[in-house]
């Protein structure tokens, strides 16, 4: 019997480094590629603007109803290998400018939805007895370095990297969860004044949702090099 095609899924995939991630994804030929975006439309002239893979809605700004949305997903597009948790909101505002709703919604998207897609997509992995889940955090988010960004983003991003830590001791051996900081990457996130290119900021998450059975779990990568957290 031939082998199942592996498939891979990646939130916020319409712009940015979500679709460089998609673009590089798609490129090696061996994965089946999900693009989604909180607007079906997005997706979809993603998917054209890259010749490949499969648009579909995912909303991440109501974490309640992501484990329902995430079995669904498994039902209509079949098991999920690969998780890259790439969606993600910045508020910059200053500290005493910040307002309570600032930081629940950072926390919402940056956080407790990606723990959700770890939660069930992980369990199905791990039943499966293969997964590679990837969140992609921030040096902002680096306790080692900071916490130098703007109080919300870099909360919330402090919060995933301890999802990250906490996923992959549960869903260890057979998934391999890590974090990855891009770097300064030029999107409309980053900005024009950014140093590295989607596609180089890429590259670190692509390795880590690639990783071989002797790869590394529960760690934090920047150009593919380990960070304290």
């Amino acid at each position: 019997m031939a082998q199942r095609q592996k498939t891979a899924l990646i939130t916020g995939a319409n712009r940015g480094i979500g679709l460089a991630i998609a673009k590089l994804l798609l490129a090696r030929g061996d994965l089946r590629v999900l693009l989604a975006a909180r607007q079906q439309k997005d997706a979809e002239e993603a998917v054209a603007l890259l010749g490949g893979g499969t648009a579909l809605r995912l909303d991440l700004t109501d974490p309640l109803l992501l484990e329902q949305k995430a079995l669904q997903i498994e039902r209509q597009y079949g098991p999920v290998d690969v998780l890259i948790n790439n969606a993600g909101v910045l508020h910059s505002t200053e500290l005493q400018q910040t307002q309570a709703e600032d930081l629940l919604h950072s926390l919402s998207v940056n956080t407790v939805a990606p723990f959700m897609l770890c939660k069930v997509f992980g369990h199905l992995m791990k039943q499966r007895g293969y997964g590679r889940i990837v969140n992609v955090s921030s040096s902002w988010g680096n306790f080692s370095e900071g916490l130098e960004g703007p109080a919300c983003y870099a909360i919330s991003k402090a919060a995933l990297n301890a999802v990250t830590v906490s996923c992959a001791r549960e869903l260890m051996p057979e998934v391999k969860v890590n974090a990855a900081c891009p770097g300064w990457v030029r999107t409309r996130m980053g900005g024009d004044a950014a140093d590295l290119s989607p596609e180089r900021g890429a590259e670190t998450p692509v390795w880590l949702a690639t990783l071989a059975e002797d790869g590394p779990t529960g760690a934090f990568f920047r150009n593919k090099v380990q960070l304290d957290w």
